[in-house]
C-alpha cells in the first residue's frame, strides 16, 4: 500500500471514530500529525511502524467507543430536574444544555450559566450580555441539546434549529407546570412543597428516570442524531 493511501484511509478513521467525541479530538489528532511528520523521515516507513500506528488508532477508537457509552448510559440513569431554571421546558428528566435559537445563545444546566458569543470566544457567564438585556427567557424558544459542549459545532446548531426562531409562548415551563416533581425547582410558585417523594427525590441529579433522556422520562431530547 502506497504511503498516501494509507494516510488517507488512517485519516478517515480517527476523522469518523472522534467526530462526536470533543473531549479527545485535540489529543488525538495531536498524536495522528505528529505521526505524519515522522512518517516523512525514512526511520518510520517501514511496515511495522505502520503496524504500531495502526495499533494506536485502535487503542485510541475503543477508547473514545467505552467513553461515549458510559456516557450515555450515564445520561440514562440521571436527573437533575432540580438544577433546570423555572424557565425551562416541561418534559425533561435531564438537561444538559438548552439553545436559545433567536439569540444563538446556549444554557448550561450544570452551572447555571449561558454561553454566547464575545468576538471569536465563546463565553461562560451567569447572565446575558447587555445586547440581549430585552430578551424574555420565560417566552423564548428553548431546544434541549444532550451532548457535550454543543456550541463548538455551533452552524450545525444554528441551520437545524433555525426553525424555531419567534416561536414565543409555544412551551409549556417548568413555573407554569401542575406536576408535583417541578416543585423542587426554585422559582416554582410550590418550591419546596412536597412532591409526593418525599422532598424531592429528583432534587440536585439524584432519582431514576423512566427511559432515555427525553420528555417525561420516555423519549429523546433534540440534539441525540
Amino acid at each position: 500500500m502506497h504511503d498516501s493511501t494509507y494516510w488517507e484511509i488512517l485519516n478517515k478513521i480517527l476523522v469518523n471514530i472522534f467526530f462526536r467525541d470533543t473531549q479527545l479530538v485535540d489529543f488525538v489528532f495531536a498524536i495522528h500529525y505528529l505521526l505524519l511528520a515522522l512518517s516523512w523521515t525514512h526511520y518510520y516507513q517501514n511496515y511495522t511502524m505502520k503496524k504500531m500506528i495502526s495499533t494506536i488508532a485502535l487503542f485510541l477508537g475503543l477508547i473514545a467507543l467505552t467513553k461515549n457509552s458510559n456516557a450515555q448510559v450515564h445520561v440514562g440513569v440521571n436527573v437533575n430536574i432540580g438544577s433546570q431554571p423555572a424557565w425551562g421546558p416541561v418534559g425533561y428528566d435531564y438537561v444538559e444544555y438548552y439553545y436559545m435559537p433567536d439569540i444563538d445563545v446556549y444554557y448550561f444546566v450544570p452551572r447555571h450559566q449561558y454561553v454566547y458569543l464575545s468576538g471569536s470566544n465563546w463565553v461562560f457567564s451567569m447572565s446575558l450580555p447587555v445586547r440581549y438585556r430585552y430578551y424574555d427567557v420565560y417566552s423564548g424558544y428553548k431546544v434541549v441539546i444532550n451532548e457535550p459542549r454543543p456550541y463548538l459545532h455551533a452552524n450545525v446548531f444554528r441551520e437545524r434549529y433555525a426553525r424555531y426562531k419567534g416561536r414565543k409562548n409555544s412551551q409549556v415551563i417548568i413555573r407554569n407546570s401542575d406536576e408535583p416533581k417541578y416543585y423542587v425547582v426554585k422559582g416554582h410558585p410550590k418550591y419546596g412543597h412536597d412532591n409526593g417523594n418525599h422532598n424531592g427525590a429528583f432534587k440536585d441529579g439524584k432519582g431514576n428516570s423512566n427511559g432515555d433522556v427525553g420528555r417525561n422520562g420516555n423519549g429523546k431530547a433534540h440534539g441525540k442524531h
